[in-house]
């Protein structure tokens, strides 16, 4: 086997555990966390939570609100600006992949100087981040665990991937308690992001016996939790959605994704949507895109939706794909690129396949991608 690596933070997983956030950021040497955050956590009542606690560990802040979806290169800047100028040392983010996307960002510049996208790609951080704690609220981004940074370059219009392993948080304290408060949709859109970052680490081009049993555990928690937590709001089925995606994101941090993840940058950051909305669309066409040269690790993960192998290889692959169509359809979410983007914005395709190409996700894929072949993709959904 060759030379591998895995990184992963320090997880304090449990119901409640943001109590700890106090202590996790005094053992960081915070005595000015600089707090990074949403007005839709704000509203649930997260943020005051988390602000108690830090008050009553003794600690400062100071706020930083302007997250927003896809979060903007601008906003990175200005953050760091403000990380800056009042003096802080440790960063804390509560909320989901745009407020960790947003606080890794401010931590990149305020340590690193420059703009955001002289840091696009993989290995371009030179200098340490400050200490990093982040709070999930979802189950599926992943940015509290993973190396992985995306942030949207306005000027052309793209969600830029940057992937350091100094991008690896310090602690992520995962609080399931903090599922029961969101929407269906959000659970859905998390859950099926988690689901897709499994599926595309194990067929990475880098995966490894470090990666592929998280990776395999995570599809088998989703397909058999997702539904029965969008019932009931249960907590032990949320629980195990947050596992899920604890493994999910352990194995794509350490194998990367695929050319699944690289349309959906692309597509998100051209059309400004919902980095969610897209995997229900994409992410089986890519694997049927990607079967002939993985045939042994798609019958995996066919097994394992399946909860059965049937007798070949090509048969138990296929099955778990039209199985996975059928899993997707069962939710309300969208499955055609139609619905979520205007009849007359499909020749922004072409363009969108183009930059898609060139994204780091899309050179660990199984199978080389052409943005050809990543237009015939679009098109097949469309």
């Amino acid at each position: 086997m060759e030379t591998t690596k895995f990184a992963i933070p320090e997880i304090i997983f449990g119901r409640g555990s943001i109590k700890y956030a106090g202590q996790c950021a005094l053992r960081n040497g915070a005595k000015k966390v600089f707090l990074v955050s949403d007005s839709g956590i704000e509203k649930a009542g997260w943020v005051q939570r988390l602000m108690d606690v830090l008050e009553t560990a003794g600690i400062n802040w100071i706020y930083y609100p302007s997250v927003t979806a896809n979060p903007r290169d601008f906003e990175v800047e200005q953050g760091a600006e403000f990380y800056l100028k009042n003096g802080c040392d440790v960063i804390m983010a509560i909320g989901g992949g745009s407020s960790m996307d947003t606080a890794k960002g401010i931590a990149i510049i305020a340590s690193n100087g420059g703009k955001i996208r002289d840091y696009e790609g993989a290995n371009r951080i030179q200098r340490p981040l400050p200490p990093m704690v982040f709070i999930t609220t979802t189950a599926g981004s992943g940015s509290d665990i993973s190396q992985f940074c995306i942030i949207t370059d306005v000027k052309r219009a793209v969600k830029m991937s940057i992937i350091s392993r100094t991008l690896v948080p310090n602690i992520s304290i995962v609080d399931p308690l903090i599922l029961s408060t969101k929407t269906e949709t959000l659970i859905i859109q998390s859950a099926i992001d988690a689901l897709a970052h499994a599926i595309e680490a194990y067929l990475s081009r880098i995966a490894s016996p470090f990666t592929e049993p998280q990776s395999l555990k995570a599809i088998d928690l989703i397909m058999r939790n997702l539904q029965h937590a969008v019932e009931t709001r249960s907590l032990d089925s949320l629980e195990k959605l947050s596992i899920a995606s604890i493994a999910a994101s352990m194995a794509f941090s350490n194998a990367g994704l695929g050319a699944e993840h690289a349309l959906a940058h692309s597509l998100g950051g051209h059309f400004d949507m919902s980095h969610g909305v897209v995997h229900p669309i994409l992410l089986t066409e890519v694997m049927r895109f990607n079967l002939e040269s993985c045939p042994a690790k798609m019958a995996d993960i066919g097994r394992v939706v399946l909860n059965k192998r049937l007798g070949s290889d090509e048969e138990t692959a296929m099955e778990g794909i039209e199985k996975l169509d059928e899993f997707f359809a069962s939710f309300d979410v969208s499955l055609k690129l139609h619905e979520v983007v205007k009849k007359n914005d499909k020749k922004h395709l072409e363009p969108i396949c183009k930059m898609a190409v060139n994204d780091a996700c899309n050179l660990t894929n199984p199978r080389p991608a052409s943005w050809q072949e990543l237009l015939k993709i679009c098109q097949k959904v469309w």
